[in-house]
């Protein structure tokens, strides 16, 4: 399942305007990193029904990155009905992103 992408105008709808958990990949096409998680970050989204999964890129959204001081990536920002809960950098296995969701749930 390949994860949505948006940027600085759908952000509102997408991600803040959405009521329950909502993961945010900040990512660029260069970062290898980014290219280690992003099937981890689909299996998830595809297997986790109850929550959803959005991919920003930083190089074509920097004022949103710079609101949310994204300063290294990946970042990944996990949101509970508006509001940051949880925040992590760096690439990690499926059972890392697993353990941050559950600390992330309410």
């Amino acid at each position: 399942m390949a994860v949505p992408h948006t940027d600085k105008n759908g952000f509102q709808k997408e991600v803040l305007d959405h009521k329950g958990l909502v993961l945010v990949d900040f990512y660029a096409e260069w970062c290898g990193p980014c290219k280690t998680t992003e099937p981890i970050i689909e299996e998830l989204a595809s297997e986790l029904a109850d929550m959803k999964f959005i991919k920003v890129n930083v190089d074509e959204n920097q004022e949103l990155t710079s609101s949310y001081q994204i300063f290294s990536i990946p970042t990944f920002m996990i949101f509970r009905d508006g509001q940051v809960v949880n925040q992590f950098v760096g690439a990690m296995g499926k059972e890392g992103f697993l353990a941050e969701i559950k600390n992330a749930k309410p």
